[in-house]
């Protein structure tokens, strides 16, 4: 006979693990998720692998003509993943939108592609977002990526970061000080986060308030950021892919428009910087990109800024706006960890008297650095990689030819049992000293990317969602009805697809 104590704990247990379960098994209670698993597997082989090289051929599930298994992603996301992951292994092929593409799963697999081998592939995001942010950081590859690379490092140095906080901190207490409402406040919380770090990401690396122009670029940066996974990549009226095309247009021209007033700037809003050498001593980021040089006197042109620009805010607000809206989401979930964050940031707001947190201020924020860092294990804000075989080669002893599109799919690192205890359960303390379980691998979390394209801009984006939550939970306390799961969408960054309601209470 089963104990009263052994089935509570087993009833707790369900339920803790129940929240995520989503990211580990397809649903099948609604109609298009019953759909789609009734479509028949079509299994295939990529190519025949080399007489004599010993490799094994790749294959897997093509899925329906032309869009493969991507409508499975769109519904899916980590559990399509994570499913392919199971029945192939580690690679596996995964045509759509017309091209061959394969999935790479599991730390060994991935570390082949980001490490051992990374010379045989380059950046692959030119088919899915060249079209809207050609020239990016990230879609730059090799020694050019490095070149671009080490100058906007520059930027990122712990000095600028320290600079960039001192604006951040206030930009983001004035958004939420006017949510204040009595009583409690209903909000979507993803598109009311949204607009923020848009103003955030603004004001700290353009030197400029959107104002009335918010709406308009915050609608050109939505529209660039889900028509990269349209199914209909044609101008199609009233189309996604017509609308990014249409906001990639909005974008050039509002920095094009800006350019010669960041050329003539010395230092941006601050007088007297000094840019050459690569050095960002003063002035926005804007303004350091104009006028940035290597050693050799290389400068960015017009065309290198813009580019970079349009890729640069849109990482710096729409990733972490997702990471945000996961990490208020758990807190939502958890009181028990929300009332530790929020003991954390009204301890820190007593220290400094209300002045902007320093980087060392929020590296006391632990317990909430521990909840960013389990809500990145379950909802990274891009949840794979996209990388291209430049040569022939081979991932895992398969055979993987020259032109072959590879999705590296780190998010199943994230959830596999085998580098995580109990990956379906939200765990902060899995990330404590004593734990440590993220050590499990070299490359068991990586929601940041590895090797020569990690992110360059992580540690501000994590500082930013710092400042945002601390500032949430001491204005606020909200909970999440246990019978609400977040229904997340997936194309390049997931997103709610209900916009994340939330109700929060004032407590001051």
């Amino acid at each position: 006979m089963v104990s009263v104590d052994a089935r509570a704990q087993r009833a707790e247990s369900t339920h803790a693990d129940r929240e995520n379960l989503g990211f580990f098994e397809a649903p099948d209670s609604h109609p298009i998720d019953r759909m789609l698993r009734r479509i028949p597997a079509r299994e295939r082989t990529l190519a025949n692998p080399p007489t004599g090289s010993g490799h094994r051929a790749v294959t897997g599930d093509i899925g329906v003509p032309y869009f493969g298994r991507s409508l499975h992603y769109l519904r899916w996301g980590p559990a399509e993943m994570v499913e392919r992951y199971q029945r192939y292994g580690p690679v596996s092929y995964a045509p759509s939108l017309g091209l061959d593409r394969v999935m790479v799963a599991g730390p060994d697999a991935v570390d082949e592609v980001m490490g051992k081998r990374r010379n045989d592939f380059g950046q692959g995001w030119d088919y899915l977002i060249g079209s809207f942010f050609r020239r990016g950081l990230l879609l730059l590859e090799f020694s050019e990526h490095m070149f671009h690379r080490r100058i906007m490092q520059q930027a990122f140095t712990r000095e600028r970061l320290e600079a960039h906080l001192a604006g951040v901190a206030p930009a983001v207490d004035a958004a939420i000080g006017r949510w204040a409402h009595a009583g409690s406040r209903r909000l979507r919380l993803y598109p009311t986060v949204k607009d923020m770090t848009l103003d955030v990401a603004a004001e700290t690396f353009m030197g400029v308030r959107t104002g009335p122009e918010r709406a308009r670029l915050g609608q050109a940066f939505l529209d660039c950021t889900h028509a990269p996974l349209s199914i209909v990549r044609h101008r199609v009226p009233g189309g996604a892919w017509r609308a990014g095309l249409r906001g990639r247009k909005v974008l050039e021209e509002y920095f094009t428009r800006m350019l010669p007033d960041k050329r003539r700037a010395a230092g941006g809003d601050v007088s007297g910087g000094d840019f050459s050498g690569g050095d960002f001593s003063g002035g926005d980021f804007f303004s350091a990109l104009c006028h940035a040089r290597t050693e050799d006197g290389e400068t960015f042109s017009d065309a290198d800024v813009v580019n970079h620009m349009i890729f640069l805010i849109m990482a710096a607000h729409d990733t972490t706006t997702t990471t945000a809206t996961a990490v208020a989401y758990y807190l939502g979930r958890h009181p028990e960890w929300q009332q530790r964050v929020r003991a954390e940031a009204l301890a820190l707001r007593e220290r400094t008297g209300g002045a902007p947190p320093t980087i060392a201020d929020l590296d006391t924020l632990h317990d909430l650095d521990l909840v960013i860092r389990e809500s990145l294990r379950l909802v990274p804000p891009v949840p794979g990689l996209v990388r291209r075989a430049v040569r022939d080669t081979e991932v895992a002893g398969r055979y993987i030819p020259a032109g072959t599109h590879i999705d590296v799919a780190y998010v199943v690192n994230h959830l596999s049992p085998e580098l995580w205890s109990r990956p379906a359960r939200f765990d902060p303390e899995r990330f404590g000293a004593q734990r440590r379980e993220d050590k499990s691998h070299r490359l068991a979390w990586m929601p940041f990317g590895a090797g020569a394209h990690k992110c360059v801009g992580m540690h501000f984006g994590v500082f930013e969602v710092k400042v945002i939550i601390a500032a949430m939970v001491r204005d606020y306390e909200w909970r999440i009805p246990d019978d609400y799961l977040m229904p997340w969408g997936f194309t390049t960054i997931p997103f709610p697809r209900d916009g994340a309601p939330m109700l929060l209470r004032r407590r001051i």
